[in-house]
């Protein structure tokens, strides 16, 4: 009977341990969960600079046109932002139809007023559909260089 004691003791005295160290281990990650920050963020942000592919001088020489006729008041730095895009959001409401806030977020319908100037001046031949496909881009970096 001896034997038996002892091996109730043990398993008893190993369970009681087991448990002991589980309760460490949980909380230890549990204070360690309260201290950390999550690895993504489920914030969205609007992308501050589109350039919808012209370089960094060509799009110089739209802020420029933008500050010439436009009230684009900004840096002439070579990344069109919020303010160089309200500028020309300006320009696209009043002669292209573009109908939207002027917010200088580059949308669907910022895009559709531009390509509506590209396919007049610029050589774009693709549909109105708001979509800065590679025909648009290449149709306004045809403006860019040509202003």
């Amino acid at each position: 009977m001896r034997p038996n004691v002892w091996t109730r003791t043990l398993v008893s005295v190993s369970a009681i341990v087991g448990l002991a160290a589980g309760s460490l281990a949980t909380a230890g990650t549990s204070f360690a969960a309260q201290d950390t920050k999550p690895a993504v963020s489920s914030e969205v942000s609007v992308l501050a600079v589109n350039n919808l592919g012209l370089t960094t001088a060509e799009a110089k020489k739209v802020q420029g046109w933008l500050k010439q006729y436009w009230g684009y008041t900004g840096a002439i730095d070579g990344q069109l932002g919020t303010n160089s895009w309200k500028a020309f959001q300006r320009c696209l409401k009043q002669y292209w139809g573009y109908t939207g806030a002027i917010d200088g977020i580059v949308g669907t319908n910022t895009i559709k007023a531009l390509q509506r100037l590209l396919k007049a001046h610029w050589g774009y031949t693709g549909a109105i559909d708001g979509i800065a496909g590679s025909g648009t881009k290449a149709a306004f970096k045809r403006f860019a260089n040509g202003i």
